[in-house]
């Protein structure tokens, strides 16, 4: 796995170099130079089918990469091979706009069946990181809950809890407040600043706007076929 591995400082997350991002066989950004360090909260922005999603796609090894470079949590995804994506993506948490959880189990059988798909074996381990991320949450006592008896944004911290298992170096959160309500919303935003502060960076796809106002933080922009970084929004 090692040959995979880039030597760049810790502190770097993300490192794009001239990198081109396609949706399909589309090519939808073009000359993509982006920096993500340890701990930067960033907000990615831009109309839909601007490359948004097609970019986190790449970032998690869902898209293949195939002009330019990039070095993601210290894997160089221009030489990756498909049995190391899986160990990329432990280090990346990721949450969508739809929970994607397990119906037909409670919130802990979730957190344990990825703790297991991802190697844990350890049962005390386990039942103890699972307490640790479901506290993390708020959700201390709510392990035991089927997510139907959770509202939406207990749900989307059970998701947020679940990107945390594998102690990820980045949050990838592709709209996680598109189905929630503005109060819910901000409790879900102060939850991801609060672990970007504890060193874990987090880049946040959205059209809320709303949210950027009232959390302002650096801002990257999908345009005209180019990624814009800014500090402000337009």
């Amino acid at each position: 796995m090692n040959e995979f591995v880039s030597t760049a400082p810790a502190e770097t997350i993300v490192e794009l170099s001239n990198a081109d991002i396609f949706q399909s066989s589309n090519l939808v950004l073009s000359n993509v130079n982006l920096k993500i360090d340890k701990g930067e909260f960033v907000y990615l922005i831009g109309k839909t089918g601007s490359g948004k999603s097609s970019l986190l796609k790449t970032i998690y090894g869902d898209v293949e990469l195939e002009k330019g470079m990039a070095t993601i949590a210290g894997f160089q995804l221009n030489h990756i091979k498909e049995k190391q994506i899986p160990y990329l993506r432990r280090k990346l948490g990721i949450v969508f706009q739809d929970f994607q959880l397990l119906t037909d189990r409670s919130v802990n059988a979730n957190l344990h069946f990825v703790l297991q798909a991802t190697g844990w074996k350890d049962k005390n381990k386990i039942k103890e990181r699972i307490a640790e991320v479901l506290d993390m949450v708020g959700l201390a006592t709510k392990g035991f809950k089927m997510p139907h008896e959770l509202s939406g944004g207990e749900q989307q911290r059970v998701v947020i809890a679940r990107a945390l298992l594998n102690h990820p170096e980045m949050i990838l959160a592709d709209e996680p407040t598109g189905n929630l309500d503005p109060e819910t919303s901000e409790g879900i935003m102060k939850l991801l600043i609060e672990i970007s502060q504890k060193g874990c960076s987090v880049l946040m796809a959205t059209h809320n706007y709303n949210l950027i106002e009232k959390f302002p933080a650096r801002i990257i922009r999908c345009e005209n076929g180019r990624l814009l970084d800014s500090k402000v929004v337009a």
